[in-house]
């Protein structure tokens, strides 16, 4: 299998280019990235897949329907990692997260129906499409009711695809997951962001009361699901990829506190977010059942390992800190 992969200069993307580059995904004998660079996209997040075989970068946007048309041609799948994801951005701001996360995905399934070839399209979803959820956790039957512009424009995006595949037939697979932690991810996000504040010496800010609550779910768990969907999940179905530990953001706070020698004179609350969504939580039955998926990674072992590689690697987070 050939792949394009597009937004693989971000965290999720690179961390699965390189989990490929690497042996880890087998079956792909080819990829290519088409990545913007924008703020979050970082090329050198990229470097390990260098020397893999068959490995092209292009720096180009998914919403150019040309250059989307160029790259699609000879790869037998795309994956689109392609995304703003920054809630706060999206409050201040939707006009970019239209643009990508729906435009840029409608870009992508014409140019896969105008090749009038069997391409696979794995849309790369959130569990913030659903909103909020008091209790229980979401089956991937349950209605998409999102809350901000960001997981609107995600919930879009999925509709849309979902779309080409009842009406043009297109092979498509959606998977929608919990909260990403692991390396190489933005400091703009709750972990990442606490964990650079400490090293620096700030404090760590916490929306409202810190009661609201995640799945968290560690990056190479979340890609080893996304291969398995790509691979072998069933066309026109979405597919939940959860990591099994929910936390409160106070709770995930005393966790990063405790392993990194600080205590709650750390702590900073602020003002909560606009229409912030009080608990998500998914049912991964499904995946696990179709698919035999289940996340291998104990949250405090990823835990620790993230926080070493930001202590380690002070070198690629300042400067977009500083930026």
């Amino acid at each position: 299998m050939k792949l394009l992969v597009t937004g693989a200069a971000g965290f999720i993307g690179s961390n699965f280019v390189r989990m490929i580059a690497k042996g880890d995904l087998q079956g792909i004998h080819g990829v290519k990235v088409l990545d913007k660079l924008t703020y979050a996209g970082v090329k050198e997040n990229l470097s390990a897949a260098i020397d893999y075989p068959n490995y092209r970068f292009i720096q180009g946007d998914i919403c150019d329907s040309i250059q989307v048309t160029e790259q699609i041609s000879e790869v037998d799948a795309v994956v689109n990692f392609a995304a703003e994801s920054h809630v706060d951005r999206s409050i201040t701001g939707a006009a970019d997260f239209v643009q990508t996360n729906i435009v840029g995905v409608q870009v992508l399934l014409d140019a896969i129906k105008a090749s009038r070839r069997e391409i696979r399209f794995l849309q790369v979803s959130t569990d913030e499409v659903y909103g909020s959820i008091e209790s229980g956790s979401w089956s991937e039957e349950w209605p998409l009711q999102p809350n901000s512009p960001y997981s609107a424009s995600k919930a879009s995006g999925e509709l849309l695809a979902r779309s080409y595949n009842r009406t043009h037939g297109t092979d498509v697979v959606i998977t929608r997951c919990s909260n990403n932690y692991g390396t190489h991810h933005f400091p703009e996000k709750l972990i990442p962001l606490f964990i650079t504040n400490l090293i620096e010496g700030k404090k760590v800010p916490i929306y409202g009361t810190g009661e609201n609550v995640r799945d968290w779910l560690h990056v190479d768990d979340h890609c080893r699901g996304i291969y398995s969907v790509l691979m072998n999940g069933r066309s026109g179905e979405a597919y939940n990829i959860g990591g099994g530990r929910e936390l409160s953001n106070n709770e995930i706070t005393s966790l990063i506190l405790e392993a990194m020698d600080a205590d709650e004179s750390s702590i900073e609350y602020v003002e909560d977010r606009k229409g912030h969504d009080l608990r998500y939580s998914v049912d991964w039955t499904k995946i696990n059942r179709e698919l035999g998926y289940e996340p291998k990674i104990k949250f405090e072992d990823g835990l620790k390992e993230t926080i070493q590689w930001y202590r380690d690697n002070e070198a690629w987070w300042k400067p977009l800190k500083n930026r």
